[in-house]
């Protein structure tokens, strides 16, 4: 794969990260639904895994946010790619606001796997691992 290749798909694959984090912390669930593939699943520590769009929404919805909060993603590497499918690893910290100001609820890790679907890339697998 071309060096510039690699730059757009990773590119693309940031894009999405990207637009998740801002739209899970904004509480649009919708936005974040249109981000994964129809047969997507989400993978939590302690939970069953979650598929499909139906079963996205209504884990989202309930994730709404109540305070401002703010998921800083960063480290992002793409650790695989082709055309079609990309594989990306990134850190994660959970902030939210209360009474005292921003606290650090929890950090992780996010392992990502995207596709390609008439050529919009979109989340198919997430796997998140918090630390303690």
């Amino acid at each position: 794969m071309s060096e510039s290749t690699q730059a757009w798909v990773a590119a693309g694959v940031r894009a999405v990260i990207g637009a998740h984090t801002q739209a899970q912390d904004a509480g649009r669930t919708d936005e974040i639904v249109a981000l994964y593939t129809s047969d997507a699943v989400l993978e939590l520590p302690g939970t069953d895994p979650i598929q499909g769009h139906d079963a996205l929404r209504a884990a989202f919805k309930g994730w709404e946010p109540t305070q401002p909060q703010l998921h800083l993603v960063t480290n992002t590497v793409v650790t695989s790619a082709d055309l079609d499918e990309a594989t990306a690893a990134s850190d994660v910290a959970f902030l939210q606001r209360g009474e005292s100001g921003w606290s650090v609820q929890v950090t992780g890790h996010y392992d990502d796997t995207l596709r390609r679907v008439d050529g919009t890339w979109l989340l198919s697998r997430r796997t998140t691992t918090y630390q303690v």
